[in-house]
């Protein structure tokens, strides 16, 4: 089993990109949305960009998701690039992609603004640091190469780093084991196997409903229950997106004025300004359409105000258990009293998830109070002394969140600290963009952004233009670097701490509370104010930088 980005790494060419001694303008990491968008900005510019990618093509995260069920939870065209040459000649089959079709988005991409020919792929960062004297960063990667570039930006994304628990014996098991966002581009068969998923995140949920159907047993492991919405999945025909592409100029500025990045916002009263009957009817409004409206379409009091909070729960709970027959899984999936604040954790879109639990063959292991012991060569013994035999495991325990990418390639500051080590306390950043003591350097759809409260391209858009604008005012101003200063960085942290402790998401442990791997900083890493607020935020540091020691070339 795989277990990190560096057992990818490998040297496909000695040209190009993946020249030794490589000298450019800007290096990024990361070949996602985010790195494809700058690297396209930055071109446009005059600016020679290279892109570094551990994984094996384009695409980032649907370049390593390939596991049963792999789902997209941002329905389109809010998710895809508002560049006009590329939404042009491209239509999807549904409004919620699975990693092959995006795959083939990213593909589609490509061929329009050719972004492979400044690409390295299987290229693990391992080492970097900015020397002051000569106002360039040093990158190693992990199969030998240096490269030298004046400005650093981290493309890596909140997903970038898998956390694989420590289970004892884990190496022992003789069967099939994949981590969720390491498996096997061939896939695995299992029909007429043993199964069992660890974890009940968005990858669980989704090989839960893909193996449901075809195993001949399955036991999802649960620590808290997965407080699901329905998806709202259709097929789309290409006339009916191409009828609305005279519209997407306006719907592209629309997603960047709405909370989340969607094409909606919350509403704009609190939930015990309606009738219980009005309140069921609006409830009712946004389930039955599915998607994320019922998280970031409803109330404005939702995530603030706990008796709200539990207005939304009651509701989703009512809906849910509804579709749960065996009464001892109803409650373990659905409990009647809520694990934590509805929407605090992000909730998983899914179309089947607990219907697949009225199958004979399916059930859910608690774990709260019986924890996995041991994994053995041929299954999973818990606390309680029970073993149980499987051929096939997926290990769906995610990241270590939108932290991780960034503290697991070697980053080390003009003070000769690492950032590994600085975060360990707590994470530190300047608009949730730049980090001091690493000049020159950017990172996007990371720490202290919106992040993991919005749709991934909207975030990226408006971070992305930042920091291409960033980088040409630090040129047109020939300086020589440009680093967040302390203070700046204090204050940016007090206000994203402020944010989030006004709201529920401080209540419990959660991937926007730090995540889940032991021993990681219980903090708030994501901007918490909406993705309006956070664009006029960074946008007034510009063009002064503000909160920035500038030097002159």
């Amino acid at each position: 089993m795989k277990s990190e980005l560096s057992d990818y790494a490998r040297r496909r060419d000695t040209t190009g990109p993946y020249a030794d001694n490589l000298e450019v303008d800007i290096l990024i990491v990361g070949a996602g949305f985010g790195g494809i968008f700058l690297l396209h900005q930055l071109r446009k510019r005059g600016l020679k960009a290279v892109i570094y990618e551990a994984g094996n093509d384009l695409g980032g995260t649907w370049r390593w998701n390939c596991y049963p069920g792999a789902n997209v939870d941002s329905e389109v065209p809010e998710y895809e690039y508002s560049i006009p040459e590329v939404w042009k000649d491209w239509t999807w089959s549904t409004n919620y992609p699975n990693y092959a079709e995006l795959r083939r988005y990213f593909d589609h991409v490509d061929k329009v603004l050719e972004i492979k020919k400044d690409c390295a792929f299987d290229s693990v960062v391992s080492d970097a640091q900015f020397h002051t004297d000569e106002g360039k960063w040093h990158v190693k990667t992990s199969d030998g190469r240096s490269a030298k570039s004046k400005y650093l930006i981290v493309a890596a994304g909140f997903s970038a780093k898998r956390y694989i628990p420590a289970f004892k014996g884990i190496e022992t098991f003789k069967g099939v084991i994949h981590h969720s966002s390491f498996w096997p581009e061939e896939g695995v068969d299992v029909r007429g196997k043993r199964c069992a998923v660890i974890g009940t995140g968005a990858s669980g949920v989704q090989i839960a409903q893909s193996w449901g159907p075809q195993a001949e047993s399955l036991d999802v492991f649960q620590r808290s229950p997965n407080l699901a919405v329905p998806m709202g999945r259709r097929a789309l025909t290409k006339e009916e997106q191409n009828s609305a592409k005279r519209f997407y100029p306006q719907l592209y500025e629309l997603r960047e004025k709405c909370f989340g990045g969607f094409l909606y916002s919350f509403a704009e009263r609190n939930t015990f300004d309606d009738s219980p009957e009005e309140r069921e009817a609006f409830f009712e409004k946004l389930w039955g359409h599915g998607g994320f409206g019922f998280w970031l379409g409803t109330y404005k009091d939702m995530l603030y105000d706990p008796k709200a909070n539990r207005e939304a729960y009651n509701f989703w709970a009512k809906k849910v258990r509804a579709r749960i027959g065996d009464p001892r899984k109803r409650e373990l999936l659905a409990p009647a009293e809520p694990p934590h604040a509805f929407g605090i954790k992000r909730p998983c879109l899914e179309s089947s998830y607990y219907e697949q639990f009225n199958r004979p063959n399916v059930d859910v292991v608690d774990l709260r109070d019986n924890e996995i012991t041991e994994i053995t060569p041929t299954g999973i013994k818990t606390a309680d002394g029970v073993h149980r035999e499987f051929d096939v495991i997926a290990i769906a325990t995610g990241f270590d969140i939108t932290t991780g990418g960034m503290t697991s390639m070697g980053l080390r500051s003009i003070h000769g600290t690492t950032l590994k080590d600085e975060w360990k306390s707590a994470a530190q950043t300047y608009l949730g963009t730049t980090v001091s003591g690493y000049p020159n350097m950017f990172h996007l759809y990371g720490p202290h952004g919106p992040t993991l409260l919005s749709n991934g391209p909207s975030s990226v858009e408006i971070q992305g233009r930042w920091i291409v604008d960033a980088i040409r005012q630090a040129e047109k101003e020939s300086l020589k670097y440009i680093d967040p200063t302390p203070e700046a960085s204090a204050e940016w942290k007090k206000r994203i701490n402020d944010l989030s402790n006004a709201t529920l998401f401080p209540t419990t442990r959660s991937t926007y509370m730090g995540g889940s791997v032991p021993g990681k900083a219980f903090e708030q890493v994501n901007y918490t104010g909406g993705i309006p607020a956070y664009h006029d935020e960074i946008r007034a540091a510009l063009p002064g930088f503000k909160g920035f020691k500038t030097v002159k070339a």
